[in-house]
């Protein structure tokens, strides 16, 4: 005997009342996680979240070591961040992302791993001369950034010369800045404006894995690098100096 008209009506509306109040529950979950994963991170003491207490004094007084620091720049998930300092323990590493749920994530597996040699901070890259005086960072790393394909967004850029003089007032005499991309717009770009200023440029792959050298980037590879590499994307990577 067929459904009457009404019934299938009815059922069809029930369904669409518990599928809505799904997508409104999963919403109210995901809002809440995110405020009790930024909330964290105000208690956790590896992460520095708009707080530039440690100034001058991340050797003395955080990682009570004179090991050299390393940041990772726009790190994400601080794949790069994370991996190094597991093979380095010699080194000090920071990341730095403006994204607090990318950042809890990082923190959680440093705690994790148990990693004395890493800290975070959470705050915009621009703003590094608030954190480091001139000559405390001993090498920049900047790992899959977004490459801002919009016209009129090259300024955003991480190797533009607005964040290449930011990146000068902190780094050591000759101190190397890398980037590792898989954007050639990013790639040539970077190398058009390090012809434009005082600059060396001491590594050029223009395709990492073809060259087979992704082994002596410590054959770390990121998420977003993962990806590109499923989509047979090229990936390249520089090695630089600022003069």
């Amino acid at each position: 005997m067929p459904i009457p008209k009404w019934r299938r009506f009815n059922f069809i509306a029930y369904f669409l009342i518990l599928f809505n109040f799904s997508i409104f529950a999963k919403t109210i979950v995901l809002g809440l996680s995110k405020s009790v994963k930024y909330a964290s991170l105000q208690d956790n003491p590896i992460v520095f979240e708009r707080d530039p207490v440690c100034r001058g004094k991340w050797n003395s007084e955080f990682f009570k070591n004179e090991h050299p620091i390393v940041l990772e720049l726009a790190c994400g998930k601080a794949e790069y961040t994370l991996g190094m300092a597991r093979l380095f323990p010699e080194k000090n590493f920071i990341g730095v992302d403006i994204k607090g749920n990318r950042i809890w994530s990082a923190a959680r597996l440093a705690g994790l791993d148990n990693l004395p040699n890493v800290a975070f901070i959470r705050d915009q890259i621009d703003k590094l001369h608030e954190y480091f005086l001139s000559y405390d960072i001993e090498e920049i790393w900047i790992t899959f950034s977004d490459p801002y394909l919009r016209n009129g967004d090259h300024k955003k850029r991480l190797t533009s010369k607005k964040f290449l003089e930011v990146y000068k007032q902190v780094l050591k005499e000759s101190a190397c800045i890398h980037l590792k991309t898989d954007s050639d717009v990013l790639y040539e770009y970077t190398k058009e404006v390090l012809a434009e200023v005082p600059s060396k440029i001491h590594k050029d792959y223009a395709d990492v894995y073809a060259m087979n050298k992704n082994e002596e980037l410590f054959g770390i590879q990121t998420y977003y690098e993962k990806m590109h590499l499923r989509d047979n994307r090229t990936i390249k990577y520089l090695c630089f100096s600022l003069l």
